[in-house]
C-alpha cells in the first residue's frame, strides 16, 4: 500500500512539475493577445490606422493638397506625448502612422529626429571626406509642409477587483508655414475592463 501511495506521490509530481515549466509558443501576428490589460500591439494598430485613415480623408487635407498645384505634400512628424501613467513606446505609433499615410501615396515623409540628425551628420563628414564628385550637397533638403503630431492620456477607474482603462489618442496636422491645424482627430476604441481574482482570506 505503502509502494503505491509513493508512486501516486512520484506521478503527481511529476505532472505538477510540468505544469509549471516555463514556456513559448509562437502565434500569428494578427492574434489578438491582452494579457494585462495595459496598452498593447492591437491597440496600436487599432488606434493608429483609425485615426490616419480619417487624416487622408479629411476635406481640408485634401484641400490643402490640391491648393499645392499637384505637388505631393511632405510630413515631419513631431512629438508624441505620452501622457499616460503607463509606459507606452510612442516611437511604435509614429512609425505605424508614417507607414499608414505614405503607402496611401497622398502624402509624403521627410525624415526628422534622431535619423534626420544622423543625415546631417553624414553629409557634414562627406564635405571632407568623400569626393567632389560623390559628397552630398549642403543645404539642399526637402522643407517638410505638415508637422504630424500628438499624444496618449489614459483615464482609470478602479472598484473592488475591477478597473476600467480608457485610452484617448489625439492627433494634429499642422501646416509649419503658418500654424495653421491642417486636421484634428481623437481616439477612444480602446476601453478594456480588467478583473483581477480576489485575494482568498
Amino acid at each position: 500500500m505503502k509502494k503505491i501511495l509513493l508512486i501516486f506521490a512520484v506521478v503527481a509530481l511529476a505532472f505538477s512539475a510540468c505544469a509549471s515549466k516555463a514556456g513559448v509558443s509562437r502565434v500569428a501576428s494578427s492574434t489578438q493577445i491582452d494579457l494585462s490589460g495595459y496598452w498593447n500591439d492591437t491597440d496600436v494598430k487599432i488606434v493608429c490606422e483609425a485615426l490616419i485613415k480619417d487624416c487622408i480623408s479629411s476635406p481640408r487635407v485634401d484641400q490643402a493638397i490640391k491648393a499645392m498645384g499637384g505637388k505631393t505634400p511632405t510630413v515631419i512628424v513631431g512629438r508624441f506625448k505620452n501622457e499616460s501613467s503607463e509606459h507606452i513606446d510612442t516611437s511604435i505609433m509614429t512609425s505605424i502612422m508614417e507607414t499608414t499615410i505614405f503607402n496611401s501615396g497622398k502624402l509624403d515623409f521627410v525624415a526628422g529626429g534622431a535619423t534626420r540628425d544622423a543625415l546631417r551628420a553624414e553629409r557634414n563628414d562627406q564635405q571632407s571626406n568623400a569626393s567632389e564628385q560623390t559628397a552630398a550637397a549642403l543645404a539642399n533638403e526637402t522643407g517638410a509642409n505638415f508637422m504630424l503630431t500628438g499624444s496618449v492620456k489614459a483615464i482609470v477607474d478602479r472598484a473592488g477587483n475591477q478597473t476600467v482603462r480608457t485610452y484617448f489618442v489625439n492627433a494634429e496636422l499642422t501646416n509649419i508655414e503658418n500654424n495653421q491645424r491642417m486636421w484634428m482627430g481623437s481616439n477612444n476604441e480602446i476601453k478594456k475592463v480588467i478583473v483581477r481574482a480576489k485575494n482568498k482570506l
